[in-house]
């Protein structure tokens, strides 16, 4: 499955968001929004958890 990461846009965040710069970072796995960080570098850091499966191996043993 495809792994993206979007930045949100202004017209999907509060005004209160816009006002105080904030920056959200979308994570879609396919077409199922999976996460929001407020650095691309955590969005890029679980894309990668995603994609390398470790995720799947720590819920297995949970």
């Amino acid at each position: 499955m495809t792994i993206t990461i979007k930045q949100r846009d202004n017209e999907h965040m509060s005004h209160e968001a816009v006002a105080g710069g904030i920056e959200l970072w979308d994570v879609y796995q396919g077409e199922a929004l999976v996460g929001v960080y407020r650095s691309e570098i955590d969005a890029l850091q679980y894309k990668e958890l995603l994609e390398s499966g470790t995720l799947d191996r720590l819920q297995a043993h949970s």
